[in-house]
């Protein structure tokens, strides 16, 4: 005579746990973010992220978040980005500007940059 033997409930729920367990880093490497034995610990596939939405929209709803008060600390105050100041100076132009200053000029350069 044979018996069989029912699994109880504790064994039920340990192997489901190990299911889940074993099953999560599968699932995470669906994601754009991949486990890398590096310093950072992971490494970004931006390839892999898809967005159905466009960047106008993304930051509408963020600025209608941000007007409903539905943002947590920190994310409503993240600085703008700064006005673009128009293409910068050569190097030759720097040092040109710099070889034709005035001493009255270089005193005030040096205490601005000297603290004093």
């Amino acid at each position: 005579m044979t018996t069989q033997r029912r699994p109880s409930l504790t064994s039920l729920i340990a192997a489901l746990a190990a299911v889940a367990t074993l099953g999560l880093p599968g699932i995470a490497s669906a994601a754009y973010e991949h486990s890398a034995n590096n310093e950072k610990g992971v490494i970004v596939h931006p390839e892999h992220f898809k967005s159905d939405k466009t960047r106008a929209q993304v930051q509408a709803e963020a600025e209608g978040a941000a007007r409903q008060g539905l943002l947590s600390y920190g994310e409503s105050n993240y600085p703008s980005p700064a006005p673009s100041a128009g293409p910068g100076k050569t190097r030759e132009e720097v040092v040109r500007e710099l070889l034709s200053e005035t001493p009255a000029e270089r005193n005030a350069r040096m205490q601005l940059y000297s603290g004093g």
